[in-house]
């Protein structure tokens, strides 16, 4: 079985306000890319990867008008793929929803929030995602409120063959100044951003140690917008969220194969998933955001990792229709994980 994550950059743009594709030459999200090339550019690496489940991060928005689960069903219709049906949970304001493709015919998948409810005044531990975590993120004795601008999605899945499983697809919060007034300004909102982020990511680790537990298979996956050495706050903070996900000192711990090279190394090559234009420094930036971690019970079961990176990977670089496809479609590429369940 294939198990894939993917960040589409402002998929949402690609719809209109019936959820259907909008193949013209009006502007995507993405530089200099129109939507009709985009759309044409994310079906053929859909096809490519050819998944029986794909956690599809920045899917459509789900509004008053709008529906991601529409959206994404109508584009897999529009490219005749497998996984065309989608399920999704908690919806957020930002246009960018976390979602699951998968295949009907190989398994079953459905929205199965865990933890409880909050209210407005928060609870500790691990509370439902679309609640509030109470925490101390400064160690000055007084309870901070965190919560997820987008809440993870958390997925019952079960095979065609009968084997139970769970997934979490998460988007972490960019930990980028916007607003800043002025450089001090900036370290102070950056600073605020990572406690944020690494509260969120104590939150996940939590719902991972408490469903690993239960006996019950897990993996994790989406784009964590960090990772070993990603910025100079980690010297600060003594950990990346990605360590802290991961758990490796834990009881509980989780894989995946390019943030334990990462981890391992601070100079040297390092997988890659994501290809950002800086436009103040007039280049491109490449960095390790997307992973698929399992749990040791899935890792038993001769996992195969691969980046669909159509400069690093043999075969995308030899399908140069595809090698294009990747580079026009988003701004990260697929991560793909060939299982036996």
């Amino acid at each position: 079985m294939r198990i894939a994550t993917y960040n589409v950059e402002w998929f949402a743009n690609l719809f209109d306000n019936d959820d259907r594709l909008r193949v013209d030459e009006g502007w995507s999200g993405r530089r200099d890319v129109t939507r009709a090339q985009q759309i044409a550019a994310v079906g053929r690496v859909f096809q490519a990867i050819d998944a029986d489940a794909v956690m599809v991060i920045e899917a459509p928005d789900t509004g008053r008008k709008s529906s991601t689960v529409t959206a994404l069903e109508n584009f897999a219709s529009a490219f005749d793929l497998r996984a065309r049906t989608a399920v999704m949970g908690f919806s957020n304001n930002t246009q960018q929803e976390i979602a699951l493709l998968f295949d009907p015919d190989t398994l079953t998948a459905q929205h199965d929030p865990q933890g409880a409810e909050t209210g407005p005044d928060g609870a500790t531990g691990a509370p439902r995602f679309d609640g509030i975590l109470r925490i101390d993120l400064d160690i000055d004795a007084t309870e901070d409120k965190v919560v997820f601008s987008k809440p993870p999605l958390e997925l019952a899945l079960k095979t065609g063959s009968g084997f139970d499983f769970r997934m979490i697809g998460a988007h972490l919060k960019s930990k980028a100044p916007y607003g800043a007034r002025d450089d001090a300004h900036a370290m102070q909102i950056s600073i605020a951003n990572r406690r944020k982020q690494l509260a969120q990511a104590v939150w996940l680790r939590a719902r991972i140690d408490e469903s690993i537990e239960t006996g019950t298979p897990l993996m994790l996956m989406g784009d964590l917008n960090d990772g070993p050495g990603l910025d100079v706050f980690e010297d600060l903070f003594g950990r990346s969220s990605v360590e802290v996900i991961l758990g490796a000192e834990g009881s509980h711990p989780l894989f995946d194969p390019h943030a334990a090279r990462a981890l391992g190394q601070r100079i040297g090559a390092m997988p890659t998933t994501s290809r950002f234009w800086i436009r103040e420094e007039d280049r491109f930036l490449q960095a390790l955001l997307d992973y698929i971690m399992v749990c040791p019970m899935l890792r038993a079961r001769n996992p195969r990792w691969r980046i669909w990176h159509p400069l690093d990977d043999p075969i995308c670089w030899t399908d140069p229709t595809l090698r294009d496809a990747l580079v026009t479609a988003s701004d990260h590429f697929p991560v793909t994980l060939d299982i036996e369940l």
